[in-house]
């Protein structure tokens, strides 16, 4: 894993103060019954998306097969404010009871199917929730709504939520869960091994997430190294199924050879920023590569750009950060 213990401490607040640096950290929900969460840059419950009223949902309310699921019901998402029905498509997987919403082609939000809010679109008859009802109302239109399922090459772990889309929630899912940064080696099961979940290091941030797409990092980088075991130079003999995909350095050649490798600026119109973009990032310039890893948030800091969901050293707990406008990219990748 990175070593972090000389990196910067910074203090987790929510308030501006001149030459700061601002961590943009949400508050969660206490559940679909509970309170409505307050995260930073996100929309205020009845002041959704959509030109409907009423409040919004507090949480997701859709099948995800990934991690925890005990975190399910504090889990949420938000449309983006303003937006128009111009940027929105939709499509109904009826088998999974699923309305899976994009914003200018990107999978963005599940809604269960199967409330007694209906929304009538066309010839669809939407069984939505009240709150999601109100958030979709006047965006959704015959033309942009479209009856089937994502393809399975896209949705590894079949739950019908979109590789990419089920990354997001399970980096958010390690934000609710706020593991405590924790360095040292720790001996695991194999595959599907983990630390204890209330403890980790920013890659594994990262493995969790992937996890939640039903991509299982540790077992993917450990029989890669088996293949290919000159992509990893930096591994010595057999290498260990307990630390390898922990490590950095040691995961980066993975990515470069089997995930989707975009641009590293953060102002390229032609390949922008997603959510669910994993981010390699460079913490110390002085030093050759990457040490650090985390993934783009749906949600924007004060300082205009996505915040990164990640784990940033001694002292700290997984949260979302503003690191875009300070820290360097060196490399990004998103699911195939």
């Amino acid at each position: 894993m990175a070593r972090a213990f000389d990196r910067p401490i910074m203090t987790l607040t929510t308030a501006r103060a001149a030459g700061s640096i601002i961590l943009a950290i949400a508050t969660i929900s206490l559940g679909c019954e509970g309170s409505e969460a307050q995260p930073a840059k996100r929309a205020e419950p009845g002041t959704g998306a959509g030109t409907g009223t009423g409040k919004s949902e507090t949480c997701l309310g859709v099948g995800d097969k990934g991690i925890w699921s005990d975190l399910d019901d504090q889990l949420q998402l938000s449309l983006p404010r303003g937006l128009s029905a111009a940027r929105v498509s939709a499509m109904i997987d009826g088998d999974r009871k699923l309305l899976v919403v994009s914003v200018d082609g990107w999978p963005t939000k599940p809604f269960p199917l199967g409330g007694d809010a209906e929304l009538a679109v066309g010839d669809h008859r939407l069984a939505l929730r009240a709150g999601d009802k109100a958030e979709l109302t006047g965006l959704l239109h015959d033309g942009n709504v479209k009856a089937g399922a994502t393809p399975a090459r896209h949705d590894r772990d079949r739950d019908g939520i979109p590789d990419t889309l089920d990354v997001l929630m399970g980096a958010h899912k390690t934000r609710l869960n706020a593991a405590a940064y924790t360095e040292g080696y720790v001996t695991m099961k194999y595959p599907m091994g983990d630390v204890p979940r209330e403890m980790g290091v920013c890659t594994d941030v990262v493995i969790r997430a992937l996890r939640n797409a039903g991509l299982d990092l540790q077992a993917a980088v450990h029989e890669d190294i088996k293949r290919a075991p000159r992509a990893y130079p930096m591994v010595k003999g057999k290498g260990s199924a307990s630390i390898d995909h922990r490590r950095v350095k040691t995961i980066l050649p993975w990515f470069e050879r089997h995930m989707d490798e975009r641009t590293a600026k953060l102002d390229d119109p032609a390949d922008p920023l997603r959510p669910g973009d994993i981010v390699f990032m460079d913490t110390f310039p002085s030093r050759s590569g990457p040490d650090h890893i985390g993934i783009v948030s749906d949600r924007i800091g004060d300082d205009g750009l996505p915040v990164i969901i990640n784990n940033w050293t001694n002292g700290t707990v997984t949260a979302e950060m503003e690191l875009l406008g300070w820290v360097p990219i060196t490399h990004r990748f998103r699911m195939r």
